[in-house]
């Protein structure tokens, strides 16, 4: 509010200048002229005199110039004033704001988080690691049992052997490998956590 109402004052100034500048203008040419006419008379007393007030009135013409730049340079100065505090209140609630979030974040904590988390995903990703080779090894197994029993069937036949009711009897090789249930290892948190320390994850 105080620099509008110095601008305002500044603006003011600035108009009366110029108002006084074009009244010394006007009274300029009209000193111009009475000096013709005495010249054109020879009266040369009334044209020194005359000549006198014309040097004056061109000095304080001269004058509201150099005032008047000086308006103009305070008004850019007010207004680069306004801008800098502007900015220093832009600064200020900026500052207040950074504050108010560092004393919400904790570093160590923040930290500890991220290394809680970077662990349980490597957790994770170990004992995913851990039944998929589980699933590919009964899965292997099961497949194997399967295309050899294809090739003795394919053999028997070449060979004309009935298997339907002689072999009903003859113990299957389903019955020596382990079911899911028994090759299916638990995984406890234990061993993960041997396993994480031994890879260098605290």
């Amino acid at each position: 509010d105080i620099i509008k109402e110095q601008n305002r004052e500044l603006r003011g100034t600035q108009r009366a200048i110029s108002r006084d500048r074009a009244a010394l203008e006007k009274q300029e040419k009209q000193l111009e002229l009475e000096i013709k006419k005495m010249a054109k008379t020879g009266n040369k007393e009334a044209c020194k005199v005359l000549a006198k007030q014309l040097v004056q009135l061109r000095k304080q013409k001269n004058r509201t110039y150099a005032v008047s730049s000086k308006v103009t340079s305070m008004s850019t100065q007010t207004k680069v004033m306004n801008s800098q505090m502007k900015m220093a209140g832009a600064m200020s609630a900026t500052a207040k704001t950074m504050q108010a979030v560092n004393k919400k974040m904790d570093p160590q904590k923040t930290l500890q988080t991220m290394q809680n988390f970077q662990k349980e995903n490597m957790k994770m990703e170990m004992t995913e690691e851990m039944i998929n080779d589980t699933l590919d090894d009964i899965f292997d197994a099961s497949d194997e049992e399967e295309e050899s029993q294809d090739i003795v069937n394919q053999v028997l036949d070449e060979i004309g052997i009935e298997i339907s009711g002689k072999m009903a009897k003859a113990p299957s090789a389903a019955r020596g490998l382990p079911s899911a249930s028994a090759s299916t290892t638990t995984i406890s948190d234990e061993e993960i956590e041997r396993q994480l320390k031994a890879l260098g994850v605290d």
